[in-house]
């Protein structure tokens, strides 16, 4: 049986993300809020590098940046920071088992928290709650979950 690619996942699938960012949360759950949108986005760059790379990280970045009200670029800087570091890295990442592979989406979301502190030092805005660096431990929980329902989704065989 040949498995037929969903054209329309990778759109959609963005879409949600940058709805899910926009869910309100209660206060205490804030900071604990994963990074959707770096999730999804690198989820394609693993699996279809041939479709999603830095040019689309930037686009969806910038959309997200006009969808949650941030500063112009910010959301577009850190995911092309992440789409580099997983472009350089796919050969490895997509072939570790899913625990090393939760594990390194961990450490990239971690960077994330780093290039957003480097970026709110720098433009003087305070830095996010001490809350906000356990994000990147739930990312890290979420990743095999969220891998699992994205293949199913993205190859689901023809009935």
């Amino acid at each position: 049986m040949t498995r037929l690619r969903n054209g329309w996942v990778l759109p959609v699938s963005l879409l949600l993300a940058i709805l899910l960012e926009l869910l309100p949360l209660p206060g205490v759950l804030q900071p604990l809020r994963p990074y959707w949108l770096a999730l999804v986005l690198a989820y394609w760059l693993l699996e279809a590098p041939e479709r999603v790379g830095p040019g689309v990280a930037f686009a969806v970045g910038l959309a997200g940046d006009l969808a949650y009200g941030s500063l112009l670029g910010e959301q577009a800087l850190r995911l092309v920071i992440l789409a580099f570091i997983i472009e350089r890295f796919r050969a490895r990442m997509r072939f570790f088992p899913m625990s090393q592979q939760a594990l390194s989406m961990g450490i990239l979301l971690f960077n994330d928290k780093v290039v957003v502190s480097a970026v709110h030092l720098v433009l003087g805005v305070p830095p996010p709650p001490w809350e906000a660096w356990l994000a990147p431990l739930v990312g890290l929980l979420l990743w095999p979950p969220l891998h699992l329902m994205m293949d199913l989704v993205r190859l689901r065989r023809r009935a």
